[in-house]
């Protein structure tokens, strides 16, 4: 009986969520947009044998003297390279069109004070002049040997000892796809705002009167909240699919790894969206309190968990940080069998720490209902 009761209370919050067509589709809406503009953004569409280029500017006191050096610089697969002069390069910098620059030295043999290669960047600039300042030394150091000790020991000695080749090691599958990230975690972000609006829902329905009058009904305590859960989490499995679905057909994002693992993130992704639902309503003590403090802890955890952007961009302490927080372990389990190609037991990890997560936010929503409950006892109906 009480599993009649959670259905008959799931399909009521279904047939609510629906009564607002437009609202409806926003939710599924928002989040794909959302995740084609940020895939959008970070896509890098070069092939894996094509080198990325960093755009400098070349400033060149002597043509001259260094003509044959500049021509050193065009030739190199990792630079995309504008020859300026010094004013041009001083707008150019200012804008960040590109942010970094080059300035060679005017006389590389202007008796014994040696040369002075300088890195100009922009403020936001500092990793671009690092990977200038590692190809600049390497194309400088080449010339330099090249013209000073060719001529006596011959061009193969001044080679490079040593032969570098670049290997992803789980093959094609382990390359970076920005869009698959992206709709990754614009699809927790939005599970996440789901939950906290099915959250408030229920508060609404505590500050209407909607819930005393639920609970002087025949139905158990325990079938309320789980009709709740049940509904809160079917939505969030919709909006997985669709969302999913459109990138698929959109911008091929596909499971390269276990499909197991993908619907056990899924899965665990609807269990967990529901318990943050039950939390909010639980905790939150009015809808607009709940909702602010609602949508500032999910930012926040939207952040630190990369969901925004991929982890490794994070300082590391903030990085260790972000071990504590279920975002992040969602968000490992997605990329783990989408773009990285994992196996169904490297996901098990993150399914196990997604519900556990999922565990203690319904363990404490239940004991906060228990407590409202008696502390407020419903004995009638209340009118209006």
């Amino acid at each position: 009986m009480q599993f009649r009761h959670i259905f008959l209370f799931a399909k009521k919050d279904w047939q609510l969520f629906w009564a607002d067509p437009r609202a409806a589709a926003l939710c599924f809406v928002v989040p794909i947009l959302l995740a084609s503009l940020f895939g959008l953004i970070f896509d890098r569409p070069n092939r894996a044998d094509e080198a990325t280029r960093l755009p400098v500017m070349l400033i060149v006191d002597d043509v001259n003297e260094s003509s044959e050096l500049v021509e050193h610089f065009r030739a190199s697969p990792r630079l995309e390279v504008h020859v300026v002069n010094p004013a041009e390069a001083n707008r150019r910098l200012a804008d960040r069109r590109p942010g970094v620059a080059v300035v060679l030295p005017r006389n590389w043999d202007a008796g014994e004070t040696r040369p002075r290669i300088t890195i100009l960047h922009h403020p936001q600039c500092v990793h671009e002049s690092h990977w200038a300042e590692g190809v600049t030394t390497e194309i400088a150091m080449r010339w330099w040997a090249t013209r000073k000790l060719g001529p006596t020991l011959g061009e193969a000695a001044v080679r490079l000892p040593f032969d570098c080749t670049i290997q992803v090691v789980e093959g094609d599958r382990a390359r970076f796809n920005s869009y698959s990230h992206s709709f990754s975690g614009m699809t927790i972000q939005y599970l996440l705002f789901w939950g906290m609006e099915s959250g408030l829902i229920l508060l609404r329905e505590r500050g209407r009167g909607v819930w005393a009058r639920l609970r002087v009904s025949p139905a158990p305590f325990g079938a309320i909240l789980f009709g709740r859960a049940l509904a809160t989490a079917t939505i969030a499995g919709l909006q997985v699919v669709s969302t999913f679905a459109f990138g698929y057909f959109a911008f091929g994002v596909t499971v390269h790894g276990s499909w197991w693992g993908f619907v056990g993130m899924v899965l665990s992704l609807c269990a967990f969206t529901a318990a943050v639902g039950l939390l909010v309503a639980a905790l939150g003590g009015n809808e607009n309190r709940g909702r602010n403090l609602s949508v500032l802890a999910i930012l926040c955890i939207s952040m630190l968990g990369g969901l925004w952007l991929p982890a490794f961009l994070l300082p590391v302490w903030l990085r260790d940080l972000s071990l504590f927080l279920p975002t992040t372990w969602a968000m490992r389990g997605l990329d783990a069998t989408t773009w990285q190609g994992r196996s169904f037991w490297d996901v098990v990890p993150h399914i196990l720490i997604l519900l556990l997560f999922a565990s203690v936010f319904l363990a404490i929503a239940w004991l906060r209902f228990v407590r409202l409950d008696r502390a407020q006892p419903v004995t009638a109906v209340p009118r209006g």
